[in-house]
Order: structure tokens, then sequence, then C-alpha cells
């Protein structure tokens, strides 16, 4: 695989390869059930889980109501602490900048904090393209990085990988990038890791330009945040001359107050611990500490035209905690390669249509990408319903109608292969608002049972090709309720006393 998403297939067919891959699905089942557990282990120890999952949802909803005052609030305060502030409408402007400012330092090397930003707008093919070598700090970002693949997963970005592939890729690769692997090197956790640790020291100390995400921003005064578990980012957020932080607009919040509430949330659906081994905080740049130069790059890409959508919008509340995919039946199945994108399983399948948009093959297949049990829902630390914005964007790909995309609304025409869908939901809405057919209906169904086909004809094919057809029940309801309380509400006997 090259590491990059650009010709992805759409979802169905990712999914169709991936799922008979026998130690795919192995490597995914044993971490997602590992990470799920000990997750719900941790959840568990809060008495008072519910409310502040409720309040990080209030804050959220909040601070993107008005997301134009707390930007500015926030870019007076990082300007005022010795930081400077860019504005990045969309990818291609984002890694422009990026670029042009590593090229003003001079360097031709950089190491990187994990960052779904960076991943969301290919910022190391960008530099690549420059001349420019960037060099993933993060040990699961290193392996991806390392086996020229691509992440899987939000927290765990390697989850298929085994002990015995990253062994045989820090055998072939390390050294093309660096310091080489022992030629002893074995499958050994704590020798992996050491090998990684040894590979990237030499990195850490020379590098003169850091490029990071944030988990969060703090509007009040300009402080940005990252959350890690390895200490590699605190490497790269210390150690080089100039740091530069590409963060997505959403990512604000207004008080320290209210990032206490993110900081007990998050830890503890991503990780399942109470608090993170690394919380990295700064705030510009202090002299004789820290970087000398600190450049914020705030991305849009997309989140404005996501906003305007009031019921795709709750979707800008996700703190990447990746609890969603660990209990998701369809990601545990398919992997994260089938989703086309940085931001795989359920928040990937509603987030990656709203910023891109539906008009794409890949992207208009991702709303189906779920089997609406609504198990993400449910572990969602900030209250995303997602099965609610799944049928919701399912309805613009089949429906197609108004959007805002690039800032200005326009009209989306239904997506090609849904013509059949459409007129069956026509269909429906018709008879369901006649209750005389629908009734006429129902008793002709039941009537006929007994002819009900094994398997749906023409597009209904391929429901039923996984799936076994409901029976049909000798009455509808509407019939029994008539039949057995239609007098007077008195329910007729059945044969027997009633006790």
């Amino acid at each position: 695989m090259s590491g990059t998403y650009l010709g992805m297939p759409a979802f169905p067919k990712a999914a169709a390869v991936s799922t008979r891959d026998g130690r795919l699905r192995a490597n995914l089942t044993h971490a997602t059930h590992t990470i799920r557990d000990k997750r719900a282990g941790a959840v568990a120890e809060l008495d008072d889980w519910a409310q502040l999952r409720a309040a990080g949802a209030a804050v959220k909803d909040r601070t993107l109501r008005h997301l134009d005052h707390y930007l500015e609030q926030l870019e007076e305060a990082v300007t005022a602490a010795g930081g400077h502030v860019h504005w990045a409408a969309d990818a291609e402007e984002a890694n422009r900048i990026v670029t042009a400012l590593v090229r003003e330092t001079g360097e031709r090397e950089v190491v990187k904090v994990k960052s779904m930003a960076t991943q969301e707008i290919g910022l190391n093919e960008a530099l690549a393209a420059a001349g420019i070598r960037a060099y993933e700090t993060d040990l699961a970002e290193l392996i991806v990085q390392l086996g020229d693949d691509l992440p899987s997963h939000i927290l765990v970005p390697a989850i298929h990988r085994n002990r015995a592939e990253i062994r045989d890729i820090f055998r072939r690769e390390m050294g093309n990038w660096g310091r080489p692997a022992p030629d002893d090197l074995s499958d050994s956790p704590a020798e992996l890791a050491e090998a990684a640790r040894l590979h990237l020291r030499e990195k850490f100390l020379s590098a003169k330009v850091g490029i990071s995400g944030a988990n969060f921003m703090v509007a009040e005064t300009g402080t940005l945040v990252v959350v890690e578990s390895e200490g590699n980012g605190r490497m790269c957020l210390t150690l080089p001359q100039t740091l530069i932080s590409v963060v997505g607009i959403e990512k604000v919040v207004p008080t320290w107050q209210d990032l206490e509430i993110f900081l007990q949330l998050l830890p503890r659906s991503s990780t399942a611990e109470r608090m993170n081994p690394y919380t990295s905080t700064w705030t510009g740049t202090t002299d004789g500490d820290g970087p000398e130069t600190f450049h914020l790059v705030l991305l849009d890409n997309g989140r404005t035209d996501t906003l305007a959508d009031t019921v795709g919008r709750q979707a800008l509340r996700c703190i990447r905690c990746s609890a969603c995919l660990n209990v998701c039946p369809v990601y545990e199945r398919a992997g994260g390669h089938a989703y086309g994108s940085p931001y795989p399983g359920p928040i990937g399948a509603i987030i990656t249509p709203q910023l891109r948009g539906v008009q794409g093959t890949l992207e208009a297949s991702l709303p189906y990408a779920s089997s609406l049990c609504g198990a993400c829902y449910e572990v969602c630390p900030v209250a995303i319903d997602i099965p609610e914005v799944l049928v919701h964007l399912r309805e613009r790909v089949a429906e197609g109608g108004p959007v805002t995309r690039g800032g200005a609304r326009t009209v989306l025409k239904p997506a090609r292969g849904h013509a059949a869908e459409r007129a069956a939901m026509r269909a429906a809405g018709w008879v369901l608002d006649r209750p005389g057919v629908l009734r006429a209906g129902m008793r002709w169904a039941a009537r006929t049972r007994r002819l009900r086909p094994r398997r749906l004809p023409g597009p209904g094919r391929a429901w039923s090709d996984t799936r076994d057809l409901p029976a049909v029940p000798a009455e509808s309801f509407r019939d029994w309720w008539q039949r057995t309380r239609g007098t007077g509400g008195v329910p007729a006997k059945q044969g027997g006393d009633e006790k």
C-alpha cells in the first residue's frame, strides 16, 4: 500500500477485500476488544460520567455557536504571547503556509507529533514534494511511515499490524530513515520500543523544526494542549527552535475551566487511563524556555461548511478519542483502510463526507458503512448522535438538496445509483399517508405469505444476500388488535380460563 488515500475505492469494494484478510481480522478483534473492555472499566469508576458527558457536549455546542468570537479571542491571545497566527481555508493553503515557514528556517528535516489534521491535509507528502523530510515520532505513526502504510485507527494507527510484522518493518526500513534496527531484533515489545527510542533520539536532538497538531486550544489565554502517552510529543514541542502547529478551528474551548472537563473525558475514553501520562501546554514563546518561534495554522478545510449543517455540525464536537471505532462491528471487520480517510470508523463515516462533500464515490458510500446499531453513540464522550447524522447524510446522498460548500449555498443533485431507493421511499410515503391502502397491503401480504421468496429480486438482492427476510405474520397488528380488543376494549377469550 502506498502512503496516500488518493484513489481509494468506495467503501463496499475496499471492505470486500479487507474482510477476507484473516490476519487483519484477528489483529483488529484482539486490539479493539482489549481497548474497549479497559475503557468500560475506567469509565465505570466515575459516578458523574453522564454529567461530564453532557457538560462536554454543552461546552462544544456553545463554542460552535460562537466560534467566530472564540477564534478571534484565541488569535489575539496567541499573538500577545509572541506567537504568529495563520488562517488556512483548505488543505492546499495550509500545506503552502507550512512549507513556506519551514523553508524560511533553511531546514530540510522536521520532527512531527502525531496529528490527525496533518494527515487530513497530506502535509508529509506536500513537504516531501518541496524537498523536506518529515519524521513521525509517535511509535505507531513511525511504524506506519516506515512501512509506507496508512493509519487505520485514530488512537492506534498501526492497529492492523502485529509484533512480528513490526519487527520485520523495523529490520528492513529503519536504516533508510536513520539509525538502523539491531540485526538480532526480536518481536519482544521491550526490544521494539528500545529500537524505536534509539532511532528517534537522534532526530529529537538534531531537529530544528517541530510540527504538531493540538487536542485543544484555550481561547482565553492562547494556550495549546497536546495529550499523549509516550513522551515523544513533549520532545517535539520543547527541543526544536521553531514549532508549527496545524489545528482544526473546532478544537478551541473558551476557558481553562472548560478544558478541565475534556481532560477527564478524553483519557478514559481513549486509552482507558485516569489521566494522560503527558499533558503538554504552551502559550506563545518564552525566552530561554522551549521554541524561539511559534506559528499556529488554523485549519478550516470544510469545517465552516459542516458548521452550517444544523444536524451534521455535532460531528465537530469530536475529541478524537476513537471509542466509537472500538465498539463498531463494521470497523472491527473491515478495518480502517476501507474508509479511505485518516478518520476511519463511525466518526469517519460522518466527518469525511462533510469535510469533503458527498459528490465523490467514496464519500457517498461512507454514510452507508454502518449497521446503525447505536453503540457508537452510547460510548461517545461528547454525545455525538452518529446514527442520526448517518441517516441525515444518507438522505443527502440519495435525495440531494441544499448544502453549503466553500462557504456558498448550492443544491446537490441526487447521487447516481439511488433511483430505486428514492422510488421505494416515495412509494412507502404514499402508502403510509393512506391508512386504507396500508391496511389492504398488510392483509394481502398476510394472505400470500407462503409465496414469500427467499431472496428479493433486482436491487433488493444485495440486501437479502446477507440477511434472512423476516417472516410475514398471519395477521397484522392492526387486525390482531381489532380482533382481541375491538369490542369495547375487552380482550376476547382465547380458550381456557383467564387468570
